[in-house]
This record gives C-alpha cells, sequence and structure tokens, in this order.
C-alpha cells in the first residue's frame, strides 16, 4: 500500500495446499509484500426506443449505445521478483516488469427491431439487432524499472476495428387446445460475447504483449542450495546459472512485442465469439393456479480462438506417459496409465515465445455444446400461499483434440496444458435442485418464507506434480528448463464429483405501521439444518498424502436482522 514499507520485501506464495507444516499449516499462504493497484472503470450508457401496440400486434424499434473506460496502474514490490515455496522450500521465483499503466477503452452501438403478433391461438414473436463494437488503447509508457531500465512509450493503437453482427432471436407460443391451459413454446437466438475491456477487445494493447507484462508470468525454477532464501544467481542473465534455471521467456527485459493478434480477429462480420441456444417447452395447467412446465435446451459455443506460439511446432515436442500412483483413493486403487501423450517442449525452444492469437478452426475442429432438460412446479393458491420447485439437469461437452494435437503447447486456465491429455471430456448430467415458499400468517400479518437448494458438489481433480524421475524414461530425457515436476490430473473430468451441496435457508417478515412511517422488520436464518457440506477440496494429489482434504466448507447456520424504514 502507498507509503508501507511493505513494498521493500519480496512476495512469497505458498504452493503447498494441504499438510504445511512448515507455513503453519495454513495451506496456500501468501505473505510478505502487497499487491495493489490505482484504478478507475467507467460504463457510460445511454438508449432510445419506440413502441407502436395495435391490437394483436406490438413493435418495438431501439437504440443502444455504451463507452466503457478501464485505467488502471499495477503495483507489487520494489525487487520485481515474487518466490514461489512448497512447504517452506524454494523452487521457482518469477520476475517482474508490473509497474505501467492500463488503459483500455471499448465503445459498442446496436439498433434493433422486434414485432409480436397474435394469430389465433398461435403467437409468434420475432427480432433482429445489429451490433457494431471497437476498442482502442490511448498512449501509455513501459519500462523504466529494474528488468526493463530504458522507458518506452506506445502511441493510441487501435484494438478491435471493428465487430459487426445481425443477430436474430425468435419465438412462438401456441394454446395447443384452446382453452388456455396448455402452452406450447419454441425459442430460438444467437447471443453474443459481450463488449468488455477483456478478451479480444484488449489482446492487442501494447503494454500487455511484451514480455511479463501481461497475465502469464515469467519465471524460471530455482534451487535454494545453501537455503539463504535468496537466489544465487545472476537475475539479468535469461540463461540458467548458479541456482537459477533458464527463463521461461528469452524475450524478458525487452520492448519487442512478444505477442501478435490475427487481423481477421480484429475486423468484419461474425467474427465475434458467440453462442446459439433454442429450448421447447410444454406448461400445462393441472389445477387452478397450479402449473407445471417441461422444457428441453440446447447451446452451442462459436468462434473460438488459441494462442499459437509460432516459435515451437508441434515436431518440437518430446511425448511421455505415466502411471498413477498406487493409492487406494484413486479410481480402481490407481497403478493405472493415464491417457496419453503427454507432451514436454525441448530444451532449444523452451524458452521461445512469440504468440499469435487466431482462430481455432485455422488448426481443427473445436466444440462446446450443452444439454440441459428442466421440470418446474409454480402454484398460487388463494389463501396466499406461493410455492415453487423443480429441477435442472444438464450435460455438457467439450472437444478440441483436433487444435490440441496441431498445438501441444495450447494452454487454457483450468483446461488445456501439455500435459493435460483430457481434450474431450463429457461432465454427465449435472443436476440441481431448487424450491421456495412463502406464506402470510393471517391476523398477525407475519410472511414466513423459505428457500430450498441442492447442488452438485465440486469437480474433482488429483493433480499430481509427477518427478523428473518418473517422466524422463519415458520422456528419453530430463525435463526442459530443468523442471523439477510436471503437473498431471490423474482423473479425467467430470468423473469425480464431491459430495452435494444441501442448503435451507427461512426468513420471517412482518411490516409495522407508526402512523405515516412504515418498517419492513426481518429476520432471516441461513443453513437452519447448520450443514457443513465440503465446497472445496485440495486437489493437489500427493499419495497416501492430503488430497481431497476439505479446503471450505458452507458457512455454518447464523441469524440476520433487518429493518428497512420509509417515511
Amino acid at each position: 500500500m502507498p507509503g508501507s514499507t511493505a513494498g521493500d520485501l519480496i512476495r512469497v506464495t505458498e504452493q503447498c495446499a494441504a499438510g504445511c507444516a512448515a507455513n503453519g499449516n495454513i495451506p496456500n499462504l501468501t505473505y510478505r509484500s502487497p499487491n495493489y493497484s490505482a484504478n478507475f472503470q467507467a460504463s457510460v450508457n445511454w438508449r432510445a426506443s419506440a413502441t407502436y401496440v395495435l391490437g394483436a400486434q406490438s413493435m418495438k424499434f431501439g437504440y443502444q449505445g455504451s463507452f466503457l473506460q478501464d485505467s488502471r496502474r499495477d503495483i507489487s514490490n520494489n525487487q520485481f521478483l515474487s518466490f514461489r515455496l512448497n512447504n517452506g522450500v524454494p523452487n521457482q521465483l518469477s520476475e517482474l516488469l508490473n509497474q505501467f499503466p492500463v488503459e483500455q477503452r471499448v465503445r459498442f452501438d446496436a439498433f434493433y427491431a422486434q414485432d409480436q403478433r397474435t394469430f389465433g391461438r398461435l403467437t409468434l414473436q420475432g427480432a433482429v439487432r445489429f451490433d457494431r463494437a471497437w476498442s482502442y488503447f490511448p498512449a501509455a509508457s513501459i519500462g523504466g524499472v529494474r528488468f526493463l531500465p530504458t522507458v518506452t512509450t506506445f502511441p493510441e493503437t487501435k484494438g478491435v476495428d471493428s465487430y459487426k453482427d445481425l443477430t436474430p432471436r425468435g419465438g412462438v407460443a401456441y394454446d395447443v387446445f384452446g382453452n388456455g391451459k396448455t402452452a406450447f413454446k419454441l425459442s430460438v437466438g444467437k447471443y453474443l460475447e459481450a463488449a468488455q475491456n477483456g478478451g479480444n477487445f484488449s489482446v492487442s494493447r501494447p503494454t500487455s504483449r511484451v514480455s511479463g507484462t501481461g497475465i502469464v508470468p515469467v519465471f524460471r525454477t530455482w534451487t535454494d542450495a545453501n537455503k539463504d532464501f535468496n537466489p544465487d544467481c545472476n537475475l539479468l542473465n535469461p540463461l540458467a546459472n548458479g541456482e537459477c534455471g533458464q527463463l521461461s521467456d528469452l524475450a524478458f527485459g525487452t520492448s519487442v512485442f512478444n505477442t501478435t493478434q490475427d487481423p481477421a480477429l480484429l475486423a468484419g462480420w461474425g467474427v465475434r465469439a458467440s453462442d446459439w441456444q433454442i429450448g421447447a417447452s410444454v406448461q400445462q395447467q393441472v389445477l387452478p393456479r397450479v402449473s407445471v412446465e417441461l422444457g428441453y435446451y440446447r447451446r452451442w459455443l462459436q468462434n473460438f480462438t488459441v494462442t499459437d506460439n509460432v516459435g515451437q511446432a508441434s515436431s518440437d515436442f518430446g511425448k511421455f506417459t505415466i502411471t498413477a500412483p498406487v493409492d487406494a483413493r484413486l479410481p480402481n486403487g490407481g497403478g493405472y496409465a493415464v491417457p496419453g501423450p503427454l507432451y514436454n517442449v525441448n530444451q532449444n525452444v523452451a524458452s521461445s515465445v512469440t504468440s499469435l492469437v487466431t482462430k481455432a478452426g485455422n488448426y481443427g475442429d473445436w466444440s462446446q455444446y450443452s444439454n440441459s432438460i428442466s421440470l418446474n412446479l409454480s402454484a398460487r393458491p388463494r389463501n396466499g400461499l406461493i410455492l415453487q420447485g423443480g429441477f435442472n439437469t444438464a450435460q455438457t461437452l467439450v472437444d478440441y483434440c483436433g487444435v490440441h494435437a496441431a498445438l501441444p503447447e495450447l494452454s487454457i486456465l483450468g483446461s488445456a496444458s501439455p500435459t493435460n491429455p483430457y481434450c474431450k471430456t463429457n461432465t454427465g448430467f449435472i443436476t440441481r435442485y431448487t424450491a421456495l415458499g412463502s406464506y402470510v400468517l393471517p391476523k398477525i400479518g407475519v410472511q414466513v418464507g423459505g428457500t430450498l437448494r441442492s447442488d452438485q458438489g465440486d469437480t474433482l481433480a488429483a493433480n499430481w506434480s509427477a518427478p523428473n524421475a518418473v517422466i524422463s524414461p519415458s520422456l528419453g530425457r530430463n525435463l526442459s528448463n530443468s523442471a523439477p515436476t510436471a503437473t498431471v490430473n490423474l482423473i479425467a473430468p467430470g468423473s469425480l464429483y464431491g459430495d452435494r451441496v444441501n442448503e435451507i435457508d427461512l426468513r420471517f417478515a412482518k411490516i409495522l405501521t407508526f402512523g405515516r412511517m412504515k418498517a419492513n422488520v426481518g429476520v432471516d436464518v441461513y443453513n437452519i439444518l447448520n450443514s457443513a457440506a465440503v465446497l472445496t477440496y485440495n486437489q493437489t494429489f500427493v499419495p497416501n498424502g492430503n488430497w481431497l482434504t476439505p479446503t471450505s466448507v458452507l458457512q455454518a447456520r447464523f441469524v440476520k436482522v433487518s429493518a428497512q424504514i420509509d417515511f
């Protein structure tokens, strides 16, 4: 923080996720210097519309516009370093260039027209929208710091220039028997990724295209042989020396761009990330003021992008396989072959980073879609009782194996990586149950309400830091950049989940009147069963260690008293 002497200290992050005796058994502890930022973000919106209604027809025409500003300055410590320890033992350090302004601007305009008409028992809806979105970056400078002493100034630069899209939407509602008790509904529509200071709108910002200025840190292995917690090496030398391995990017410390965005991603019709959704449902009145709705919905995504490290070809990667350790907690007790191949880049290009952000379709097929079924009951009896409940069960399938084979270096947070073989995944059907009710007690006028939810537990992984000694016999060499381990998930995503999370909440409320004043006094009781359902787990696998130890649980039962006074 400004004025704090903590900025002279080097930030330390503990890699250990459980059983961290050297850190007071505090998993993933981060300490010493803070990271902070000064920022200003603004969203200015304007709109206009006109509606025309004539009997069974209703038309609407409109315009929406928005301007988004993102002005930030991120600060870490004065040493421009961060250390990573595993249970108190140093194993990696990062070199930083993160003291520079971030300036981003996004603008969009949209025009739309929609119409709804009723023909007897049939109602039709249709709409079309035109969007134009673009981004730019005001002038900014980087450098004048430890690992980049020369100041470099970039003039104002265009980003997306510009996206143009026509997105249709439509719907049908049909009164099947003409008695208002059975309705069939069908909808279809295309939806765009929001215009934002992120994603493709910001990738071409000059101050993020220089090595060490983006979200991916530049790091090197560190073997603290003399245990003095000080890297005994020349940090200005990007090659392996002393206690330090080779930097992950040899372009670090220069003002040369190491990331380029494919011009085909920056302009044109239908380029923007989007998805299509289609849904069909039947709603039936089963009793007066009681209805049931059953629906099916499908969603599929379009226009995926990838980052191709053009300094590395698929032939620059060695392949290896591993066998999961024997452990009774793993499927079938472990000892099985993990699907492969897994990849590790060859040493001669291990730190060559020249990234091209481009369309995934240039390398192969990439698909992602989901199917879901929902059933909902809604009841509003005359006595003021309101009841709703139902379930939604959904399955998501992802397949980017074609792209991954062409780009072994492909890395996506929480998904693709050279050591993740699961490029084709299926979550199976994940079901969520919900219910709510509300009732006003007669005479005393107290409203009683409650909610229930039951969610599928956390997706589980077994992220094993496989040691070089296990990998090298299959790889035929040591891991590149002197890496002591490579992280491999031993369990296919979607094959193992944590326990269900169930929660019941209650609310009691009363409106009190004092002359012209009203007070709405309420008491909320959360998690009335005091469930300790596990929310997150330690997913770092250590043979016979603390894998799947809970790291957070549902908040214990608590009561909140609130009052709203109107006068």
